[in-house]
């Protein structure tokens, strides 16, 4: 039997439920300037992928690259979340939500 399939899926769940607190803090922390950091994470993790010689290794980094891009998107809708009240503002940060600027 081949579990390979089976092992980077369940690598790619972990890799993804890990970014969904990731995102939430970042945004918590420091709002929705932090996508640039998954932005760069995403840069530097998809170079890496293309890079190393390892068959997995290079895999899982390319998980790793595409979930640091699809939370870019999610900081602006986790800051969508906090305006409605679904997740707690950081008290530091209360004028961004008053007085929103655009990215």
């Amino acid at each position: 039997m081949n579990y390979t399939g089976i092992l980077f899926g369940l690598a790619t769940f972990l890799i993804i439920g890990l970014f969904h607190p990731l995102v939430i803090k970042a945004e918590y922390y420091m709002g929705k300037k932090s996508w640039s950091l998954f932005l760069l994470l995403g840069v530097i993790t998809l170079a890496l992928s293309l890079w190393v010689e390892n068959e997995y290794t290079s895999i899982l980094l390319g998980v790793v690259s595409f979930s640091s891009f699809w939370s870019i998107l999610e900081v602006f809708e986790q800051y969508k979340r906090v305006q409605k009240g679904w997740f707690p503002m950081n008290p530091k940060r209360k004028s961004d939500y008053e007085n929103p600027k655009k990215y």
